[in-house]
């Protein structure tokens, strides 16, 4: 184990430096795209449901696009009827139907990889600034730092549409078990105090310290700490950094199956919390979310067991 002088040293270097060279703007320029593209896949969604649903059934805080239903305080098959009459045909725009067909699934996929473009690639701007600014300073070459560094993005991403992967057959499991509902979200509340207990719990584990860490002060580790301008070295670095993420906000993301999985609403908190904890080294932050959902799941399950939920 390196010496604490070296490592507070390293620390030091890694907050200190700033991306060189002039191709920096368009990886971050490509970056915030993919993830508008991510945030405007889900708002097509939401702007898709509302006419036609109760928007409350979508989750906490959901309520509040109640107030923009034009057919809002009609019964609901009145609303199915009037939505089917005045909406456009296909008003379903990304939503899966119970019946979970092959192509319900790959909606629910694609669901999950925008989810990742707008709450996780974000959060990577640090490391992919980082592994540019490097790159540049020892290639000298722009256009070399800007590829191999897209690389590196694209190798992070595909960790997370692995994750989108498994997070849609988990949710075609939890929808055949009569967990979810048909607006995806928790039909019980056991399904919510199990999510929120397991991630809170996670928050104290070694492990995701050791990845929020990793997160916190890359290293680069297919090159001995030496980086190499390549798309293919860019890429493996991507997923090792993808899964350094992953081990890191797995549990937080996961949190959706918790309050709802349309719920744009704690897509924006749970993005921004995650984007918090990786960019601002704090110890401490992590535990405080622990404590936070664990008293959570503590409150909803005292509120099961005295009877006041029927869920």
């Amino acid at each position: 184990m390196p010496p604490a002088s070296s490592h507070l040293s390293t620390r030091h270097t890694i907050r200190s430096e700033a991306p060189t060279g002039r191709g920096w703007p368009i990886v971050l320029l490509l970056v915030v795209l993919l993830s508008l593209v991510g945030w405007s896949y889900l708002t097509a969604m939401v702007v898709d449901m509302v006419p036609a649903m109760d928007m409350s059934e979508a989750g906490p805080g959901m309520g509040f696009f109640n107030a923009f239903n034009l057919f809002a305080g009609l019964p609901a098959e009145a609303r199915a009827a009037l939505a089917a009459l005045c909406l456009p045909a296909g008003s379903t725009f990304g939503m899966p139907s119970s019946d979970m067909t092959s192509s319900d699934l790959l909606k629910i996929f694609l669901m999950w990889a925008m989810m990742a473009l707008a709450m996780m690639l974000p959060t990577a701007v640090p490391m992919l600034r980082k592994y540019f600014s490097e790159i540049s300073r020892k290639a000298g070459a722009d256009a070399r730092a800007v590829s191999a560094t897209l690389a590196a993005a694209s190798g992070y991403l595909t960790i997370w549409l692995g994750y989108a992967l498994l997070a849609t057959f988990a949710q075609w499991l939890l929808s055949r078990a009569g967990a979810l509902t048909d607006m995806m979200a928790p039909a019980t509340l056991a399904l919510t105090i199990s999510v929120l207990f397991a991630a809170g719990l996670y928050q104290f584990t070694p492990s995701k310290h050791f990845c929020l860490q990793r997160c916190w002060y890359p290293r680069w580790a297919f090159t001995g700490g030496r980086v190499h301008p390549g798309t293919g070295h860019g890429y493996r670095e991507g997923l090792v950094q993808g899964w350094a993420c992953l081990g890191c906000c797995w549990a937080v993301m996961t949190l959706m199956f918790a309050v709802g999985l349309m719920n744009i609403i704690w897509i924006a908190l749970l993005g921004s919390l995650m984007a918090i904890e990786k960019t601002f080294p704090n110890r401490w932050l992590p535990y405080v979310i622990g404590a936070g959902l664990l008293l959570w799941s503590g409150f909803l399950t005292f509120l099961l067991m005295s009877g006041h939920s029927s869920a």
